[in-house]
């Protein structure tokens, strides 16, 4: 496990500033950075700390335009220097949950793990862009991947080349509903 030293945003300012980057400087990712980012999604929290996903890191250059085109052409895909493939892993949850974990446990782990790795990217001074919308098949084609295992997010991670503005965000009034007995 790793730990951040001077120099690194202090965690609210990373929220604040992890934007949707869809451009990316041709610099590559030190090996020291794309290790702790993979650390920072190691440690997420998962059910019953099965850890039930699998990271894909994909640099090759044809394997990052099999992936272009299973996500319906977004091109800024093969621009990141890496690309992450986070997969549920279903079988790995289904062992002790059943199909609740296969069908969500799983699924919400491999999202935390991605979460936490696209905070760690931010942290470093790193941008991504979270992809969901894909053809799983064709993902699960391109990275051979076992049919346990299903495709769930495509992450780019790389310096960014732009810096969105801030998107808007629902009033906490709107989102935040008091339960009370």
């Amino acid at each position: 496990m790793f730990f951040l030293k001077g120099g690194e945003m202090e965690f609210f300012e990373v929220v604040a500033k992890r934007r949707s980057v869809r451009r990316f400087l041709a610099k590559g990712v030190e090996e020291d950075k794309l290790t702790k980012v993979l650390e920072t999604a190691n440690a997420a929290p998962s059910a019953g700390n099965l850890q039930a996903y699998e990271i894909y890191l994909i640099r090759d250059e044809a394997l990052k335009e099999k992936l272009v085109d299973a996500a319906y052409g977004q091109l800024f895909i093969a621009s990141a220097p890496v690309v992450l493939v986070f997969t549920a892993n279903r079988r790995r949850s289904a062992a002790r949950y059943g199909s609740r974990g296969a069908e969500l446990y799983s699924l919400q782990d491999a999202t935390i793990a991605a979460s936490y790795a696209q905070l760690a990217a931010v942290a470093l001074g790193l941008a991504t862009v979270w992809i969901g919308a894909f053809n799983e098949e064709e993902v699960g084609k391109a990275l051979s991947l076992p049919r346990t295992e299903r495709p769930i997010i495509i992450l780019p991670l790389g310096y960014p080349a732009e810096e969105p503005h801030p998107t808007r965000r629902r009033r906490l009034e709107e989102i935040v509903h008091k339960v009370e007995g």
